[in-house]
This record gives C-alpha cells, structure tokens and sequence, in this order.
C-alpha cells in the first residue's frame, strides 16, 4: 500500500537551497484490487478518520469516479468533520473506486456504471463526438458484485466499519449506477446518493426496475435515504437531464418516507461539471441525515 501523493512543494532551507517535497494527504493509502471477473485491477482509496472509532464503528461512503473525487471528498470530510456540531459532517470513512491511470475518468466507467443496453437505445443517445468509438457497456451486475463480494469484505477487515451505515456516491454514469443499485440490489448500502444521473441512458430499463423496487419497498422491512441532485444550469442539457431526475424523485417522493427518505437538490448556478464540489459537500452532510 502506498501513500496518496499530490504533486510536490517547495521549501526554502536557511542558504536559500531549494528543496522539494512530496504532498501526502494524510490518513489515506491506495492500492490495486484486483476482480475475480476483470482483467484489468481496479484503483482503490481509502481514508481513514484520524478520530478514534465509535463501538459501532465509523459510517463509511463508496466514491465512483475516485481519480476524480477522492481528493475532494477527503479534504471536505477533513475541515468540515472538525466541528460536526456546526456543519453536521461526522468522521466517515471514505472508499473510492478508480482506475490505474492519471486522468479524471476512465472509460471503463461506461462499462462498470451501466448494463446491458439494446443497440438502437445505444444510437439514440446524445453524443459529444458520432465519429469516436463508443465504449463498452453493461457491466453493472458485475462491477456491483466485485463491489459486494470483494471490496467490502477486505474494507470490513482492514477499518472498523459500522455495516449498518454504508453510503454509495455516484455521478452522472455513476449516479444511474446509484439508482439501479437502489432499485434491484437496496440492500447493499443504506444511504444513496445520485448526482446528475443519467436517467436517459436506459429510461425505460429504469422505471421498469424503479417498478420492481416500489413494489418491494411495500412487502419488506428497508429503509432507505435517498438524494438526487442537478445542477442548475442542465436544465440545457441534450438528455433532459434535468427534467429526467425531477420526474423520477417526484415518483419516488410519493413512497412512505419512514421506508423511503427521499430528497431533491438543485445547486443554482453549476453545470455538469462544475456542480461536483458543491455535490460532495452536500454528500458528507447527507450521509448522516436523520
């Protein structure tokens, strides 16, 4: 295992001698796990709380898109769980999934967030460049039980973990990862929360499995905490983004609250992209709602 390293710094000796210095974020370390179903390892990061850890043990949040997102969540999990009593962040532990490579996002997210879609759903969707590959896709229900089977139970060893508060973070691609885990697979965390997601990737697939899951929700005892955000100004985007998620938590809303705790938020002012700061902060909040 290793230390998360940033980029390094510069100090200044007495004789004026340059010396660099390499930033760690502290109580972080990342490594490669590798998948019984998947040729290539996955990235892991975990952050361990400094604090000491409840008897129950500390609440714990799985981040999709780590390369992207860990570092951010960290330092927010960081300052803001100092004073909890202030801003109502509690020390969690922090578990992101990435990928071997130094850029934001890989495309195996396609795979891993998403499943078996029909060919002419796949032509129909928005994109950015019609002349570019498209990846592959529909590998949810594998990445999900490398998720359950084999991630889990190594966290669970390694860090005191309170199983009974498990939190799931996605956006875009990774927020309809979210909802589909909601919806066929609720009682793999109790907390989940879907940023930007991509409803329009498969709507129909979706409320089908939104479907199973309402009717589910009514015959057993779950208990859930949801929410869904956009950005303010997706309210432009090609998919109906914006539209998509508005409608399907207004669905969801309707659900008895004690099984189902469902919230909408819309952040005025950000984009796609621009939204994920404000995302996780609101996150670390959410986790421990209620």
């Amino acid at each position: 295992m290793t230390r998360l390293s940033h980029s390094s710094i510069e100090t200044t000796t007495p004789s004026r001698e340059v010396v660099r210095q390499s930033f760690t974020l502290p109580n972080t370390e990342q490594y490669l796990l590798h998948s019984a179903t998947r040729e290539q390892p996955y990235q892991i990061y975990v952050f361990k709380p400094s604090q000491e850890a409840p008897p129950e043990g500390f609440p714990v949040i799985y981040l999709l898109d780590a390369n992207a997102l860990f570092a951010t969540m960290v330092e927010t999990m960081r300052v803001q769980s100092r004073v909890p009593e202030k801003t109502g962040v509690y020390p969690a532990v922090v578990v992101g999934i990435g990928y071997p490579t130094g850029e934001p996002f890989d495309s195996s997210r396609f795979y891993d967030f998403t499943m078996p879609t029909p060919q002419e759903v796949l032509d129909a969707l928005p994109v950015r460049n019609k002349d570019a590959a498209r990846p592959q896709v529909g590998g949810a229900d594998a990445f999900r039980a490398f998720i359950e089977e084999e991630l889990k139970p190594r966290i669970e060893r390694d860090y005191s973990i309170n199983t009974k508060q498990q939190a799931v973070f996605g956006h875009s691609l990774g927020g309809l990862f979210v909802l589909q885990t909601l919806f066929t697979r609720p009682h793999t965390f109790q907390t989940y929360i879907a940023g930007s997601p991509s409803v329009h990737w498969n709507k129909a697939m979706l409320r089908e499995q939104e479907d199973q899951y309402t009717s589910c929700l009514q015959q057993g005892q779950i208990q859930h905490k949801l929410l869904i955000t956009i950005g303010e100004l997706e309210r432009n985007h090609p998919s109906n983004m914006s539209e998509n998620a508005k409608e399907l938590y207004e669905r969801l809303a309707l659900l008895p609250n004690e099984k189902l705790d469902a919230h909408f938020y819309e952040f005025e002012g950000e984009g796609h992209v621009s939204v994920l700061p404000a995302l996780v902060s609101r996150a670390v909040r959410f986790l421990r709602r209620g």
